[in-house]
């Protein structure tokens, strides 16, 4: 047991361990060009972690490893949950229906596109393609952290979707608010704003993509939350699909659905947050404390990555990211019209 009374030393160093290099992604992301391209530490630690553990990682004490596993699971789980302190139903409200259909129907088609032509066409394997597709589809790097644990994926898969995320988002971050100056998108700036929120991946990428166009950052960040949100649901449906196919291959029979409690709490805090008899000041000190958290997850994450896997996987993901942003660059576009104009 990893915290037993002759272990927990050595667990313990396996999570300071960890913490230490997440402090080192945290400072790293404070550097002025990261910052401005709107690179999260989260992103800074798995590839310090993936760093180490391509190169030095046999020089750490195997007694340690028990440490980074439970930073990479079990820390990520309390993460996920205090994730919800970002986010208010007010917030939902305060956008309208068109900002939550906009999400509702990008999230389910991306997700269910980046599914079907990752396994279908590319014949990728269900774990990286549900992983590529819930980063593509919710909110990035964290919705893939989400769903690492529903399916009980290997770590190098969770590795190669958020680099499909970083990827694509980073470029989205740029075009949008350029083909919207070159008067290429015909829409208000709080229309804009919607669309960005709906299709862009990471909340940082939002923020940039949103921010660059007078009018239109609000909406892109409560529409984008709003979509954070529904990784809950997203999450326990997946767990009730993945337990009603593993029940149909099973000679035993039915197999037990596994409800993943921590998206459940995840809804929990943001209702104890929507009512706002915590202060302020001390949600932003539980949010730092979660962005340590999931740099944390991320960071050994990327320790328990060998690059072999990567080369193993092949473009297949890239290809597969490729067609999901193209969906939700074109297809979001003229989605987002039309839920206004038939709701406005």
């Amino acid at each position: 047991m990893a915290f037993s009374k002759e272990n927990i030393r050595s667990t313990l160093n396996g999570i300071l361990f960890v913490a230490l290099f997440t402090v080192a992604a945290i400072d790293i992301a404070e550097i002025p060009i990261l910052k401005s391209l709107g690179i999260s530490p989260l992103i800074i630690g798995i590839v310090i972690g993936m760093f180490y553990a391509n190169t030095l990682r046999n020089h750490l004490p195997a007694a340690w490893v028990p440490g980074i596993i439970f930073s990479a699971k079990t820390l990520l789980r309390t993460a996920i949950v205090l994730y919800g302190f970002r986010i208010t139903f007010q917030q939902i409200e305060a956008v309208g229906m068109a900002g939550l259909l906009v999400s509702i129907i990008m999230l389910s088609s991306t997700f269910i596109l980046g599914v079907l032509i990752g396994t279908k066409l590319f014949k990728l394997d269900r774990d990286t393609a549900v992983l590529c597709a819930s980063g593509s589809s919710v909110c990035g790097a964290a919705a893939v952290l989400a769903t690492e644990p529903v399916l009980k994926a290997e770590p190098y898969k969770s590795a190669i979707a958020v680099g499909t995320v970083v990827l694509f988002g980073t470029i989205a971050m740029f075009v949008y608010p350029a083909l919207y100056k070159a008067g290429i998108f015909d829409m208000d700036p709080s229309t804009y704003g919607i669309y960005v929120g709906g299709t862009v991946h990471e909340v940082a990428q939002v923020v940039a993509a949103g921010g660059s166009i007078d009018g239109s950052a609000d909406n892109a960040i409560i529409v984008k939350m709003t979509r954070v949100m529904m990784i809950a649901p997203l999450l326990i449906i997946l767990g009730i699909v993945l337990a009603r196919s593993a029940s149909k291959d099973s000679k035993e029979g039915k197999i037990k659905v596994t409800i993943p409690w921590f998206a459940v709490w995840f809804i929990v805090m943001a209702g104890i947050h929507s009512i706002g008899f915590i202060p302020e000041n001390i949600i932003s000190v539980i949010n730092d404390v979660d962005t340590f958290l999931l740099t944390m997850a991320m960071t050994a994450l990327g320790m328990e990555t060998n690059a072999q896997k990567f080369k193993q996987a092949g473009a297949k993901p890239i290809l597969v990211a490729l067609i999901m942003a193209l969906w939700l660059l074109i297809g979001g576009y003229f989605i987002t019209k039309w839920v206004v104009a038939a709701l406005c």
